[in-house]
Order: C-alpha cells, then structure tokens, then sequence
C-alpha cells in the first residue's frame, strides 16, 4: 500500500490521536483554505473526529478546535461541555503567526 494510503486511513480505536495531532489536521486544513484564497473554513468537531477515526474522541478534538482559535475566529455552536456540535469558524485569509490566540483577546 502506498505511504499516501496508509496516512489517509482512519486511525484504529487501539491508537486514539492527540489533541496536538488534531491541530495538526486542522492547521493543515487551515493552510489548505488560505492557499485557494478562501476568506474562512468551518470545522465542526463530529465531522473532524469521523474523518479521522473510527472511535469517538471528542475531548481531544473539541480541546484541538478550541485550542487553534485566533482572534478573530468565532464560534458557530458552541455547546456546553464536549459536543460533537461544536462548531468554529478560523479566518484563513491572514494566517501570521502575529495573531494572538483567542482566549488572550478576551
């Protein structure tokens, strides 16, 4: 099987991903956007979490969602506690490191 196969595969439920490795995604994902000169992506956390495994992993994802927040992004839908609803909108037109991280604004 070629490499790009085995990295697009879905993770098994013996080796869950990390929250850093879901920012990982959603960073890429982030990049991706900018790069076709979108002005934002949404990202809801089921979504993310089916894409990549099989199991749910809520918390690590909703904690990779919230935690790649910049000023300027905003919440779509933001439920109480770790919802599989929880929804984001990241502002991709001006990806610099210059941005401060949501929770700082505040």
């Amino acid at each position: 099987m070629p490499a790009e196969e085995k990295t697009a595969r879905k993770r098994s439920a013996k080796e869950p991903m990390t929250a850093a490795e879901y920012a990982e995604k959603i960073r890429a994902k982030k990049q991706e956007a900018h790069d076709k000169n979108w002005l934002y992506i949404e990202v809801n956390a089921g979504d993310l979490n089916r894409e990549f495994e099989e199991k749910e992993n809520l918390v690590e994802v909703c904690t990779a969602i919230t935690d790649e927040l910049l000023e300027g992004d905003s919440f779509v839908l933001d439920p109480l506690g770790t919802s599989a609803a929880l929804t984001v909108r990241y502002y991709v037109d001006n990806l610099s490191p210059d941005r401060r991280k949501y929770y700082d604004v505040l």
